[in-house]
């Protein structure tokens, strides 16, 4: 019967979203105090090798936005641009070869000059884990692999032979260089500023799944062995790619007796990708992403109790926020353009679970990310993959990043209608704004609580245009299919 409601209560609302909906904003009522960032996240992928013109004009745009917390993650695809050391050691010789990883991990950083930032060098070597022969990989840093992540137990179960090897990274980057496995001294001239080091990736699911005890044990080893070359940094742990399926995780981590002593919780981190299921039509996406998004949202609430509870002072950062194509669930499946539908619909998802995350004081929200394409999970993609150029989930971004900043305050707000999010908040110099995100692939009118002056809007009128600023000066404003908008008073 309660299924029977549901649909009803959709259909209704559904016909009635012709008429105007209506936005109440009590301006003196402040909920919280805004410290959300809207960022992204930027894999590693052949498109972003220096030379690409698409990572030259793709890194000038995320230059010009100006982002904190940008987290760049070289990861399993492409385990020469990922992994420094792909060959065990032996017979007093060592594989270490930075040759390919140093041109993109400066071009990165290049790009984001003067704010803080996330690396994730995600890929473990593939020959300290446990299997029953050594795993291949492609001698052509370009072609893409699906298999180089395997086996469940690490040779060395302390977790001592991959904090080395993690170590010596950091030293790499940070510290001029490291001494390898036989005392040979490995130059590299770097003394960068990393902010966090976000230690693994995913490992309740996509990489080597591990237990909330083998994880903390090798957080634990890997964050003290780059302490000891970076000691200003910061980590982030867990990293979740199912967070809503793991609370033994976050009990375990977040418990500082579980840790040794002097082990920083600094930040933890966990993902959402709205998914879709095989048959869906791309008009049946909008209510199964939403739908997953307020699921996702309902988990985040239930984390940041246990985090309250048992580590306060942790940070959260959500760095990996996107929805999938149906042809993402095969990666390379997707043969033809992208529908601008897809950039639209995500980049209102990402709004939305944005706007959803700020109420909830999540410190870091990243959209995922700079550049994929046909090869593997093209759906993410915030740029043409084949010019750089940006997509209306990049515009979404750049809406945020230019209308909420740390401090400004979010006070209470209601719509009549599910169809629409409406968040109302006071900025630092009190100017009154409203996030609109329209839910459904059609225009849909709001009444607004007061006449607006200005609105700054990306929907499926603008694809891949800028966002598009206009003067209002009326009470009522027409919410463009997928659109995310932001109105001044």
């Amino acid at each position: 019967m309660s299924r029977i409601l549901s649909v009803v209560w959709v259909l209704l609302w559904s016909n009635v979203s012709s008429f105007a909906q209506t936005v109440t904003v009590q301006w003196e009522k402040v909920q919280s105090v805004n410290k959300t960032i809207p960022t992204l996240q930027i894999p590693v992928s052949p498109a972003l090798r220096p030379g690409s013109s698409v990572a030259k004009r793709a890194y000038a745009e995320v230059t010009r936005l100006g982002v904190d917390y940008a987290r760049y993650m070289p990861w399993m695809p492409f385990p020469k641009l990922s992994v420094a050391e792909l060959e065990p050691p032996g017979d007093g010789k060592t594989s270490w070869d930075f040759s390919l990883i140093d041109p993109m991990m400066e071009d990165f950083l290049k790009a984001t000059t003067g704010h803080p930032v996330i690396v994730n060098f995600s890929t473990t070597p593939q020959w300290m884990w446990v299997t029953p022969q050594p795993v291949p990989y492609p001698r052509d840093p370009n072609e893409v692999t699906w298999t180089y992540t395997q086996g469940t137990e690490l040779r060395d179960p302390s977790c001592g032979e991959l904090a080395d090897y993690y170590g010596r990274l950091a030293g790499w980057y940070v510290n001029g260089g490291f001494t390898d496995e036989y005392g040979k001294r490995h130059e590299s001239g770097h003394h960068f500023d990393i902010t966090y080091w976000e230690i693994l990736n995913e490992p309740d699911f996509f990489s080597h799944i591990m237990s909330p005890e083998e994880y903390t044990r090798c957080y634990d080893s890997i964050t003290t062995e780059i302490k000891k070359v970076a000691p200003k940094a910061k980590f982030v742990g867990l990293v979740l790619a199912q967070p809503s399926d793991n609370p033994r995780m976050f009990e375990y981590f977040l418990n500082p007796a579980n840790h040794k002593a002097g082990v920083p919780l600094d930040m933890i981190a966990y993902h959402f990708i709205a998914v879709p299921t095989a048959d869906q039509t791309p008009e049946i996406k909008q209510f199964t992403f939403f739908e997953q998004a307020d699921g996702f949202v309902t988990t985040a609430r239930y984390i940041e109790e246990i985090r309250k509870r048992l580590s306060p002072t942790t940070r959260i950062a959500v760095d990996e926020i996107g929805a999938f194509l149906v042809e993402d669930l095969e990666p390379g499946r997707v043969t033809g353009p992208v529908p601008d539908s897809h950039w639209s619909l995500a980049g209102a998802v990402y709004a939305y679970v944005f706007g959803r995350l700020a109420a909830l004081g999540i410190d870091v929200a990243n959209e995922v990310g700079l550049v994929w394409y046909p090869a593997h999970f093209a759906g993410l993609s915030m740029v043409d993959w084949n010019t750089g150029a940006p997509n209306a989930r990049f515009r979404v971004l750049e809406l945020l990043k230019g209308s909420f900043h740390p401090g400004d305050k979010l006070v209470n707000t209601a719509i009549d209608t599910p169809l629409v999010y409406a968040l109302g908040y006071v900025g630092q110099t009190g100017d009154h704004k409203l996030l609109l995100v329209n839910k459904r692939d059609h225009p849909i009118e709001v009444s607004l609580p007061e006449s607006a002056k200005k609105v700054e809007f990306v929907d499926q009128t603008t694809k891949s245009d800028p966002p598009v600023k206009r003067t209002v000066n009326n009470s009522k404003y027409m919410l463009g299919g997928y659109g995310v908008a932001v109105l001044s008073f």
